[in-house]
């Protein structure tokens, strides 16, 4: 049980900071709002109730795309580390992987995903 105590003291430390944060949130805001930071903000422009064009959504599937795809690459470094340790079934396991990854840029990029417009 020794083990685990460094554990637990790390949760409960956590766990103090967690709910000091949250509880002081209420007391540290301003308790009157100005009518400017009740209104709805986007991009710049002030939101006007049913006027206006549409929101492009293009934007966060590309920042999506970025995240998915770069997190995925992020796994050859280590693997490239430990390349000669981890022999043949390594290279193998890494060739899969890199399989794997270049059919979904393909894919991507078939579907026009890669485009900014």
């Amino acid at each position: 049980m020794p083990e685990y105590q460094a554990v637990a003291l790390y949760l409960g430390v956590t766990a103090v900071v967690v709910f000091l944060i949250t509880g002081s949130i209420g007391r540290l805001r301003s308790a009157r709002r100005s009518a400017a930071a009740r209104m709805p903000y986007e991009c710049g422009v002030a939101a006007e109730p049913g006027v206006g064009p549409r929101f492009p959504v293009r934007f966060y599937l590309v920042a999506m795309l970025f995240v998915i795809l770069d997190v995925e690459a992020v796994a050859f470094y280590p693997w490239g580390l430990r390349l000669r340790a981890l022999g043949a079934r390594g290279l193998a396991d890494m060739a899969v992987f890199a399989v794997v990854l270049a059919i979904g840029y393909a894919y991507v990029w078939k579907k026009g995903g890669l485009e900014w417009r």
